[in-house]
């Protein structure tokens, strides 16, 4: 795969998988929308079919990594890391890109959060006041504690990185071309069962990049962007991607 290919590859499949994530979450937490207070099941199973479509998409061009957790899992366990670089990249223009696309999916519904209150960007919004805009884009955790908070992520994309790895010793899923339709899967069992304390970053593109264009997007009332706990959903899942290779390395 030429540096081309990988970066148009991962900068399409992750604005995809953002597009669908951040899609599902505007959803889910935005008054004047339809699937409002819809829940978390509605939102594990939409940020699983966004990796699933992203994957399949970027998957002829780059292979569909989408993710810096992958990235590093895939280099550590095979020792080719000069590529690594475009794929970050990649990643993380496509997940700005992502967040911006689905800002204007839900721009009359981003702009009517104009009502009277404080709009922090954290907690519940009462039915008078502005709905918090930034879990919209980025995780928040429920409780903010960074040791339990870096654990939660670093085990959570340990059991996202691991599995995927070792999904390539299986040859019929690379032969049926079902992998990301697994990993897909995966992805809403991850929230399902592991994504309650932080929301479940598992990815520091996804949620980095979100959070920055979160930063300067024109939305009414949207408070902080969260910036003092930005560094745990991306050195979280980073740590959790290198533990998961090596754990690969050492046990298969």
């Amino acid at each position: 795969m030429s540096n081309g290919d990988i970066f148009v590859g991962e900068v399409i499949g992750t604005a995809i998988l953002i597009l669908f994530g951040a899609g599902v979450c505007a959803a889910v937490t935005l008054k004047h929308s339809k699937a409002r207070a819809s829940g978390w099941v509605v939102i594990a199973f939409g940020w699983g079919f966004g990796v699933l479509a992203g994957a399949y998409t970027a998957a002829p061009l780059s292979g569909g990594q989408l993710n810096p957790a992958v990235t590093i899992g895939i280099a550590v366990d095979t020792g080719k890391w000069d590529k690594v670089w475009v794929y970050l990249l990649g990643q993380m223009v496509g997940a700005m890109l992502g967040a911006v696309l689905a800002y204007l999916v839900y721009l009359a519904q981003f702009n009517a959060n104009v009502a009277s209150g404080s709009g922090e960007g954290e907690g519940e919004a009462d039915d008078d006041g502005p709905t918090p805009t930034l879990g919209i884009f980025s995780t928040i955790p429920e409780i903010n504690n960074p040791v339990a908070n870096l654990i939660t992520e670093i085990i959570a994309t340990i059991a996202l990185v691991l599995p995927i790895l070792a999904f390539g010793l299986t040859k019929g899923l690379g032969e049926s071309g079902t992998t990301a339709l697994v990993v897909a899967f995966l992805v809403v069992g991850i929230g399902l069962s592991l994504g309650g304390p932080t929301g479940y970053a598992i990815n520091p593109a996804r949620d980095l990049g979100p959070r920055i264009v979160h930063s300067f997007l024109p939305i009414p009332n949207k408070g902080t962007s969260g910036w003092g706990y930005a560094i745990i959903p991306v050195a979280g899942p980073l740590i959790g991607g290198l533990l998961a290779g090596l754990i690969y390395n050492a046990a298969f």
